[in-house]
């Protein structure tokens, strides 16, 4: 609640109206015992007071300018969009004494190390205000401080009060560094195992381990503890996908993982999978726990002859029972546990003789890999065997997957379409934006709503590369300003994301010179031929050379997986270091960007798969099919920066929109838009300084069909 000091000039906010009563031995219960007492200048004198006591309480100028705050500002500047985190501090701090730790560190991740998480699980946007979906915290007894990488500086400035400090870093090393700075040596930094992965434990334990400062896990969340307000479970029940859109079953998944163990040298008896794709994979499940994605709070222990499903038991339906099989017990039957016991059970199993348990680092949780001792009992890859098999889609995925995209692009061509219509009006803002694709989106065949939250974004805010619209940032649609929509679907076959940039008035040279080389590194990464089992980290710079050669760049990855159904960000498919190599069958994004802050952003986004390439002379390799099928903004290109090859490509990618999306137009019924698709998809020619068509082709695109029957 916000609660008037002093009228048009300051505001304090309050986590509720008792906090002053709570604080009143503080400075700010000094300021507010005397209100009546002074003077206008003498109790503006007290407010300072309060900001300098720590820099603990929140004050907000009534007429400050600019989103973000200034802490050095007396009094400091914050805007709406902070978050007052006094008490949550005061009560965290306090439970860390009895522990005997001096720091206590909060990741933006859940127990099945998750990118997006459930409401109840966002520990680090609850304690700091700030909800981007890469973070770490650090709070001490006096310190509170949040790393984030490039993407989330702006909107971390915007979301947190003064009692935080920012660093722009996102390392680890950066990380351990400040602790051993802060904290003395043999003092303990606390942390819950369940949201450290192994590799990341092994990471800061190998920093601070030396210089001895002790990582003390306590499986038992803080933030949980004082959190009184947090979330529940969600109450949907997870459901099993329906035969049309299956290829194998999920004994046949089975088989193929137990092949694997099987085959593994090194002998291990079973699985162990814990991030929520893994399990929602084997049993052809999804669920509803996390918002976007169709996921459920799950483990799964894989042996030669049993299989163990660990998950709130009651959710589970008599239908799904008899599914998964689970009143026998032979080596296809599942048999239920309930989900807070996958500790205990696992240590039962590791009591057993001769046993070795299989787990993927990079998504399995440090409370789990912690009790998986002797080291002989344990086998590990960075990646379990169900991921890299998930990677690869069989024929049904890849078909049912290309044809989402082609009703995705149906819904996106509306929204350019009804955008470029209604903004020369002035009556149209990013969130109307963003609530009109979800719109258009939700009329599709096999709609589940949107993959992630639509990035919704006018001028300065899409310099943001992950900024999403709200009350408070919005921004009306200008003819006067570049536009970014970065935006996807979930359907029952397939997950999408696509991302468009456009300008409805006239681009500066410099905003359409940025866009042309977004979009011949678009184009240079989908063209390239490469040999299979290539890894996505030896092309990333081509989507980078045409940004480089004029000294531009961004600061987000080029690529990342997508799945069927699944995570709009899905892993181990992707451009970055620790992706896997590239096989056919596998779906990636390719999205350069460039971002001039406080001024536009640029991103194009595609999805593509990868397929077999003809060469001259050999065999076994790639390239990239694009079926993300929505024109780019003609507007913005000047196609005297492009190559031949480029200009071919960009044709023969516009034929296919043409042809494949143009049918299903057709088939919806859609005249008007696939005038408009046609109009924005006609070929260009091979000179010119901007994106010209012939008058020829203009003509036809732009006559009435009738008219051009009778011409013909």
């Amino acid at each position: 609640k916000k609660t008037h000091y002093f009228p048009h000039t300051v505001h304090y906010y309050s986590q509720d109206r008792n906090t002053c009563a709570l604080l009143s031995h503080s400075v700010c219960g000094l300021a507010w015992s005397r209100w009546s007492k002074m003077s206008s200048s003498g109790w503006i004198l007290a407010v300072c007071l309060v900001v300098l006591e720590g820099g603990r309480y929140a004050v907000w100028a009534e007429e400050g300018s600019g989103s973000e705050r200034n802490c050095s500002a007396i009094p400091p500047y914050l805007p709406p969009t902070a978050v007052n985190t006094t008490l949550r501090l005061r009560d965290l701090r306090a439970s860390m004494i009895p522990l005997n730790i001096s720091a206590y560190i909060i990741p933006a991740t859940d127990a099945h190390l998750s990118e997006y998480i459930a409401p109840r699980d966002a520990r680090l946007a609850w304690m700091s205000g700030f909800t981007g979906s890469a973070g770490t915290a650090v709070i001490t007894q006096n310190k509170a401080v949040l790393w984030t990488d490039s993407r989330y500086w702006i909107q971390a400035e915007r979301q947190m009060d003064c009692n935080w400090e920012l660093l722009r870093d996102a390392s680890i090393r950066s990380i351990t560094n400040w602790l051993i700075l802060e904290i003395p040596e043999g003092d303990q930094v606390g942390f819950d195992p369940f949201l450290f992965s192994v590799d990341i434990f092994d990471i800061y334990n190998t920093n601070l381990a030396p210089a001895g400062r002790i990582l003390k896990s306590i499986p038992d969340n803080l933030v949980d503890k004082i959190w009184t307000n947090r979330p529940p479970l969600p109450p949907d029940n997870p459901t099993h996908l329906p035969d049309s859109v299956i290829e194998r079953t999920w004994p046949m998944k089975v088989d193929q993982i137990r092949a694997q163990i099987s085959d593994n040298p090194y002998k291990p008896t079973a699985v162990l999978l814990s991030a929520l794709d893994e399990t929602a994979w084997l049993f052809n499940l999804r669920g509803n726990d996390i918002p976007f994605n169709p996921f459920f709070y799950s483990y799964t222990l894989l042996s030669m002859d049993e299989i163990w499903l660990f998950v709130h038991t009651e959710r589970i339906t008599e239908e799904l029972k008899v599914y998964l099989n689970t009143t026998c017990y032979h080596s296809y039957c599942v048999q239920l546990l309930e989900y807070s016991s996958v500790r205990s059970y696992l240590q039962s199993y590791l009591q057993r003789p001769n046993v070795r348990v299989w787990v993927g680092t990079e998504y399995t949780n440090q409370a789990l890999y912690e009790l998986i001792t002797p080291e002989d009992k344990l086998l590990t890859s960075t990646y379990s065997p169900v991921l890299t098999t998930k990677a690869v889609k069989d024929a049904t995925e890849q078909h049912i997957l290309k044809e989402a995209h082609v009703r995705d692009a149906v819904a996106v061509m509306q929204l350019l379409m009804w955008l470029e219509k209604k903004v020369p009006e002035g009556t149209e803002n990013e969130l109307t934006a963003a609530h009109f694709v979800d719109q258009c989106r939700s009329k599709q065949k096999n709609s589940r709503g949107p993959s992630f939250e639509t990035i919704s974004a006018s001028g300065p805010n899409a310099a943001l590369a992950h900024y999403s619209p709200s009350n408070e940032t919005v921004r009306k649609l200008s003819v006067d300003e570049m536009y970014l929509v970065d935006s996807g679907g979930q359907y029952l076959d397939g997950t999408t994301d696509i991302t468009r940039t456009v300008h409805w008035g006239k681009p500066t040279d410099f905003q359409k010179e940025a866009y042309t080389r977004v979009l011949m590194g678009n184009i240079e990464i989908s063209r390239t031929i490469f040999p299979a089992g290539t890894r996505g980290v030896n092309m990333e710079m081509l989507g980078r050379r045409a940004l480089w050669e004029v000294g531009l760049t961004y600061g987000h990855g080029t690529g990342h997986g997508v799945g069927n159904y699944f995570g709009v960000h899905e892993w181990p498919v992707g451009f970055q270091s620790n992706n896997i190599p590239f096989q056919e069958g596998m779906f990636t994004s390719i999205e350069p960007g460039y971002y001039k802050e406080n001024d536009f952003g640029i991103r194009i986004e595609d999805i593509a798969v990868t397929v077999p390439a003809t060469t001259k002379y050999g065999n076994n390799y790639l390239t990239f099919e694009t079926v993300s099928l929505v024109p780019y903004d003609r507007k913005l290109i000047n196609t005297s920066l492009l190559s031949p090859e480029q200009l071919h490509w960009l044709n023969k990618y516009y034929e296919t929109i043409q042809s494949v999306v143009g049918h299903e137009l057709e088939r919806q019924g859609l005249k008007e838009e696939y005038d408009w698709m046609m109009k924005h998809t006609a070929p260009f020619l091979t000179a010119g300084a901007s994106a010209v068509i012939s008058s020829v082709t203009l003509l036809v695109t732009v006559l009435p069909s009738v008219l051009l029957h009778n011409l013909l």
